[in-house]
């Protein structure tokens, strides 16, 4: 009788990449994406010095954020961003009891400034006229631009938004049920021409995508992807004439700062724009003021007038 080979034991996971796969567990979508790459980057590097990342002290992670700004070229703000999950990796590695103190305690961390005057978004003939080139273009393309620029979403929650989540009338508003960031769900009230565009974008069907992009050749509809919709979005701002460096995201920063030119109150823009923060939806405010309301023009308006 042919006896049983005895199975081979499967070693353990060691204790670092258990501490990893408790904290990235935390997370789904987009942001576990992002941590595991930025998360890859420090067990590389680690691993490529020796160090288990376990045992790195705060000299080593200071060298690691060196190793980002000069040898990969990171600019500030990339290195922060690959920051924030390492810093989050090593608070509950201490907490889960694989560490006694958390190394990035007094880690530096690069400064980034945000220059609010540079956020573009649309001015309302800007939105009209892309309005107008999406609606000549397909009704899948009027509905993205709609469901950024009109309901304020972001390109995920576009792009994810489905059929099956249309349709419920809530004190008789029309809604979309979405989940938003962070896997947090939302009911969005439809304004009537809204409804229809996005009604338009669905035709007959009663399931899937509400976003799909038309038939291409040999390519079947299918669903949009956030590059996809980066580029439909550039084509199309140059159909309309606009030659600003336009992203879905800018659409949905159009959408703030409109609302705030109508006389919204910040605080019930940050209910719509869903941003857990005041704070975020105020830089907004302020990036649209900076230019109209800066202090250059009164002193050149009252030297200049005084002279002349």
């Amino acid at each position: 009788m042919q006896e049983l080979a005895t199975p081979t034991p499967i070693a353990p996971p060691p204790l670092w990449a258990l501490a990893a796969a408790s904290y990235l567990a935390r997370y789904s979508g987009n942001t576990l994406r992002s941590y595991t790459v930025s998360l890859r980057l420090l067990f590389t590097w680690c691993t490529d010095h020796g160090l288990d990342p376990l045992a790195a002290k705060r000299v080593h992670l200071e060298l690691f954020v060196r190793y980002l700004e000069q040898e990969r070229g990171c600019i500030p703000s990339s290195v922060a961003h690959h920051l924030t999950p390492v810093f989050g990796y090593y608070r509950f590695a201490t907490i889960d009891g694989y560490l006694v103190a958390d190394p990035t305690a007094m880690l530096r961390r690069p400064r980034v400034f945000a220059d609010t005057t540079r956020q573009l978004a649309l001015d309302r003939d800007e939105l009209r006229a892309l309005l107008a080139a999406a609606r000549a273009s397909t009704a899948s393309e009027l509905a993205l631009v709609a469901m950024m620029a009109l309901l304020g979403l972001r390109v995920s929650e576009a792009t994810g938004a489905r059929v099956e989540d249309l349709g419920v009338v809530i004190r008789g508003h029309p809604t979309l049920r979405i989940v938003g960031k962070g896997a947090k769900p939302a009911t969005i009230p439809l304004p009537r021409a809204v409804n229809e565009m996005l009604l338009a974008a669905v035709g007959t069907r009663t399931h899937g995508p509400i976003l799909l992009r038309p038939e291409r050749g040999p390519l079947p509809e299918r669903p949009w992807t956030r590059r996809a919709a980066a580029l439909a979005i550039t084509r199309l701002c140059r159909a309309a004439g606009i030659d600003k460096p336009i992203s879905p995201h800018s659409l949905r920063h159009t959408f703030v700062t409109l609302g705030l030119d109508a006389g919204i109150p910040l605080r019930d823009m940050q209910v719509a724009a869903r941003h857990s923060d005041p704070r975020i939806t105020a830089r907004y405010d302020r990036g649209r003021l900076d230019y109209d309301t800066h202090a250059n023009h009164r002193i050149a308006a009252d030297l200049l007038d005084a002279a002349e």
